[in-house]
């Protein structure tokens, strides 16, 4: 064996190696990019407001939005307002073809809406991912 060879074979295990990371971070970013684009529950329309419930003890509000897309049904957007964190939010409810909105709140911790109940702030239901 020639030391040419054991150098070429160097550059080769080089080359396979770079190829693969990017090939991984290429499809790393591709799938990333698709479910911001389709999934991301912060990416929804802001929608028009409906109504809103707070908890018993006054720690989360949760809002409800209808969002009329021109072309489909409409859909149910739920926020979840943290009043004692400057009323910071997070989306934790989307469902499609809905245009009302039952809030009902179970205790300080879990709200039942339309139907489907959620722990909160953790909780969320997403018709995307049924």
């Amino acid at each position: 064996m020639t030391a040419n060879s054991t150098i070429n074979g160097t550059k080769r295990k080089k080359v396979v190696k770079i190829s693969l990371i990017t090939s991984f971070l290429f499809i790393g970013f591709i799938g990333y990019g698709v479910y911001w684009a389709f999934f991301d529950m912060n990416r929804l329309p802001t929608g028009k407001y409906l109504t809103e419930e707070t908890s018993p003890d006054g720690t989360y509000t949760l809002k409800a939005y209808v969002s009329s897309p021109s072309l489909s049904d409409d859909a149910v957007r739920g926020e979840l307002v943290f009043n004692k964190r400057n009323g910071k939010t997070k989306n934790i409810y989307w469902n499609y073809r809905e245009s009302t909105a039952k809030i009902e709140w179970l205790d300080n911790k879990t709200v039942v809406i339309n139907g489907h109940t959620l722990d909160v702030p953790n909780g969320k239901f997403d018709f995307r991912k049924q």
